[in-house]
């Protein structure tokens, strides 16, 4: 089985591609002119086992605001039309992510309504060149394109790299999980 999808998208502020497979290895090909945005993808991507390829170009002279939000839109788009007829998936999937002192909720539902739940506080308004509330708007997009029922917890952190990265990686952990094949 070969799950895979790509979608792009182009508007006045942004020209996004992004092409994942759902059975892949991990493998990625990121680039959105974000580093630590970069980060956070791919840390989704090779804990998920997903192959995400990721080519965006934004007005980051702007904000990273359209170019994060806008990836997301993408990549949920990807990942509904990676699914299919969801035909033999698990649809639930949730992963209880420990990060050194960091410990998030992520669980899922691909029921088709889709939902966010973000509890995610941050207590630095940046992390590199990533705004920390773009968080939520990458997950809104995500879960309202691939119309997913989403939940993202923090239940103990203090740095605020970690309680991303957690949020990212427990993300592709419990995806993994509502994606496979039962």
């Amino acid at each position: 089985m070969d799950r895979k999808a790509t979608i792009r998208r182009t508007t006045k502020e942004t020209d996004i591609e992004v092409t994942i497979c759902l059975d892949g290895t991990g493998k990625t090909d990121i680039e959105t002119g974000i580093g630590f945005f970069d980060h956070m993808l791919d840390g989704f991507a090779r804990h998920g086992l997903f192959d995400l390829t990721v080519k965006a170009a934004g007005d980051l002279d702007v904000d990273c605001h359209h170019t994060v939000e806008d990836t997301g839109i993408v990549l949920g788009s990807a990942i509904l039309e990676a699914l299919g007829g969801k035909e033999g998936i698990k649809r639930y999937g949730n992963f209880l992510l420990p990060m050194d002192e960091t410990l998030i909720l992520c669980a899922i539902d691909l029921s088709g309504r889709p939902y966010l739940n973000y509890d995610a506080p941050f207590t630095a308004e940046r992390i590199g060149d990533l705004d920390t509330e773009m968080g939520r708007e990458f997950f809104y997009a995500v879960s309202y394109s691939a119309k997913m029922n989403l939940h993202l917890k923090v239940l103990d952190g203090i740095n605020n790299h970690h309680i991303a990265e957690a949020i990212f990686k427990g993300f592709g952990k419990a995806l993994d999980m509502a994606v496979s094949v039962d």
